[in-house]
């Protein structure tokens, strides 16, 4: 089990996007959108201006490092709050949090076979993947890059804490669950439904 993914939730993405690329040395792997009705997708190398240009409409932005991805997506808060965490699983770890999500009675959504969502009733969402070659690539490059603690702002912490917990079957002490090698602090603070992103550390 091991936390490789979050989905971010701002009015400001392209702040938000330049500090992970000029500040965190994460690369860009593209931003997703929409030209019209038409789906697209554009690569590093097609600027800002460029997009507006062509009336590009932003979806979300994606980011990568070692064995972090992170999305950012367009929203109504300033200060970025969490949509989701990303969690991979081995085979049997995963049919075991399904299970326990059913016997929960939280909600599964499948998504097209590529990406399954378990709600938490917290204000965020859980995105679970069995094993997965692009999933494993990404994992594989923990040695250079990986998160150590995600520090999130919640009104009420531990029921924060816990709504995760119970579905992945770990523990919870004060407030932080343990997701493989990551911690995931839910602290004082912050506003009701979706947890505000305090703080990232992340080991080289």
């Amino acid at each position: 089990m091991q936390l490789f993914h979050y989905h971010l939730v701002t009015s400001k993405v392209r702040e938000v996007e330049e500090r992970y690329l000029a500040k965190l040395g994460f690369t860009l792997v593209a931003r997703h959108g929409r030209l019209g009705e038409q789906p697209v997708s554009y690569e590093p190398g097609t600027s800002w201006v460029d997009l507006e240009r062509m009336g590009f409409r932003l979806r979300l932005t994606e980011l990568q490092h070692g064995a972090v991805n992170v999305v950012v997506q367009p929203g109504h808060w300033a200060v970025p709050r969490i949509d989701h965490l990303g969690v991979a699983l081995q085979e049997d770890e995963f049919r075991e949090v399904l299970g326990r999500a059913t016997l929960l009675g939280r909600r599964v959504q499948e998504h097209g076979g590529r990406r399954t969502f378990v709600s938490t009733t917290a204000g965020y969402r859980l995105e679970i993947h069995p094993p997965r070659d692009w999933v494993e690539e990404l994992l594989e490059a923990g040695e250079a890059f990986q998160l150590e603690e995600l520090r999130l702002l919640a009104d009420s912490p531990d029921a924060k804490a816990h709504a995760a917990a119970e579905v992945l079957g770990v523990d919870v002490d004060e407030g932080s669950i343990e997701i493989g090698s990551s911690v995931v602090s839910f602290v004082p603070g912050g506003p009701e439904g979706r947890p505000v992103l305090e703080a990232e550390v992340f080991r080289p």
